[in-house]
């Protein structure tokens, strides 16, 4: 989408910094101007790496929907919570990126190196955390009253995916690093291994050794825990050595532990309440039914076909807008930010409605033939990927403007709008038009029984209240005076 782009922004701005800007060029006239193929250099990159992370979750989607329509609809329904807790704790591994940008920016790149080795400690010291989680399961999901083979096949995937959750924290740590200093072809180089081991792993242990879905699970623990073994590799070759000193900024920091917890809890809080908010959707729409649960989880992994390359795009955000601050120059960070935000828009809006438009032939393939369920998952999916259409082009202005604001550090205030637009509008919103009377978990609230398509309008009203907040916090200019 960069490339097609023929004209440069060009608007008048003040001395140029002492350091180098990023993603800057002079016109004609002598005024600096966005260089969008500069951006395009760096989002490409992490596009295809997001890209790659949905091929994985594709495959690990395919895969348990060839053991039948109830074990997806138990992945579905304990899904993204797994995501939840991985990113309510593991936030320290996004707040890698921001670190590494300005540090990259401000040329004192030894701090860059140092701050994912503090990362990767904060990893390990979260590792306790996540055993107990694995043998919480039961308890978390006996709320829901989910039907006893969905909620023993759910349990299957649940533990171990809780006790490899720490190999995923490690892994974002580390390319955070990567994608900070601008070579994002590492990441893609580590991703692409992740994916060719995930998939090979999951036929392996799914199928050949019987593990069935708690298989899809070691599988994705597995493959992760490769990827950071050849991502470490790469982050200690020697011109890293003699550029950011990676081999002598290892030892443990407790204050710098606190200083990236600091930054890394609220943004990781804030993905958080939007997961948790995810995760009681599946859980409502799974409750509907085998159909509307399995549809549901469907639509969500193919919309990650938009959804990922967007966090791609919006990941170069990160980079230049914390690169930029670096140098000095606020000004220019946030005309790279308007610029990355309009691009991920429109690159998500385009694929979203492609994908609806191709939905009849595009469901399909997520169901076995004879399975008494496919005939309703194909026809209802068809419908909620024009739904999802417009949810992703809002979800283009909320990625773009939250990663922006998340490269000048600004995470506190997006972290209070994503609990109380997901929690206070979202769930009870997908509640209310998912469920008919007597239907759902309690009658305490209007029960509108629209099923599947009234959950997904519920979200949709969600991602335009929150894109839109999120780009209102970005042009008010209230992350220009934050000092990390």
């Amino acid at each position: 989408m960069p490339g097609t782009i023929q004209h440069l922004e060009c608007e008048g701005q003040g001395a140029a910094s002492k350091r180098a800007l990023p993603a800057r060029r002079v016109d004609n006239l002598g005024r600096p101007c966005v260089d969008y193929r500069a951006i395009a250099a760096l989002a490409l990159p992490l596009m295809l790496n997001s890209s790659l992370q949905a091929v994985i979750g594709l495959t690990d989607t395919w895969f348990v929907g060839h053991i039948s329509t109830v074990a997806m609809a138990a992945m579905a329904s304990i899904y993204w919570l797994v995501f939840f807790f991985i990113v309510l704790l593991g936030g320290i591994g996004f707040a890698v990126q921001t670190f590494v940008a300005q540090a990259e920016g401000s040329r004192r790149r030894w701090r860059a190196g140092h701050s994912t080795w503090v990362a990767l400690w904060g990893a390990l010291a979260i590792a306790p955390v996540f055993v107990m989680l694995a043998s919480s399961g039961g308890l978390l999901l006996s709320p829901f009253g989910l039907d006893k083979e969905l909620e023993r096949l759910a349990l299957e995937f649940w533990g171990p995916r809780m006790l490899g959750a720490p190999i995923g924290v490690a892994l974002w740590a580390v390319l955070g690093f990567f994608n900070g200093i601008s070579q994002p072809r590492i990441t893609v180089m580590t991703t692409a291994l992740v994916a060719i081991v995930n998939a090979t792993l999951n036929q392996l242990f799914i199928f050949e050794f019987g593990w069935g879905i708690a298989g899809a699970a070691w599988a994705t623990n597995a493959s992760m825990a490769c990827g950071v073994g050849f991502a470490l590799w790469m982050f200690l070759r020697p011109s890293l050595r003699r550029t950011y000193r990676t081999h002598l900024t290892w030892r443990p920091d407790l204050s710098n532990l606190a200083r990236e917890f600091r930054l890394g809890l609220p943004m990781g809080a804030m993905y958080a309440a939007d997961l948790f908010g995810m995760a009681l959707f599946q859980l409502m729409q799974v409750r509907l039914g085998a159909a509307d649960g399995a549809t549901t989880q469907v639509v969500v992994m193919l919309t990650s076909v938009s959804y990922l390359p967007g966090v791609g795009l919006a990941l170069a955000g990160t980079t230049l807008v914390g690169q930029a601050i670096g140098a000095g120059d606020r000004d220019w960070a946030r005309q790279l930010g308007n610029a990355v935000i309009k691009v991920t828009v429109v690159y998500m809006g385009v694929v979203g409605v492609a994908l609806a438009a191709l939905g009849p032939w595009l469901m399909p393939a997520f169901v076995t033939a004879g399975d008494p369920h496919g005939a309703e998952v194909v026809r209802l999916g068809s419908v909620l990927l024009w739904i999802a259409a417009g949810y992703q082009l809002f979800d283009g202005l909320n990625l773009g403007s939250g990663f922006a604001l998340r490269g000048a550090g600004d995470v506190r205030f997006p972290a209070a709008i994503f609990f109380v637009l997901s929690w206070g509008v979202f769930v009870p919103l997908a509640y209310m038009l998912s469920f008919a009377p007597g239907q759902g978990w309690f009658d305490g609230l209007p029960q509108f029984g629209l099923g599947a398509v009234g959950g997904w309008l519920a979200m949709l009203t969600y991602v335009v209240l929150l894109g839109s907040t999120l780009y209102l916090r970005w042009r008010s200019g209230a992350w220009s005076r934050i000092r990390l």
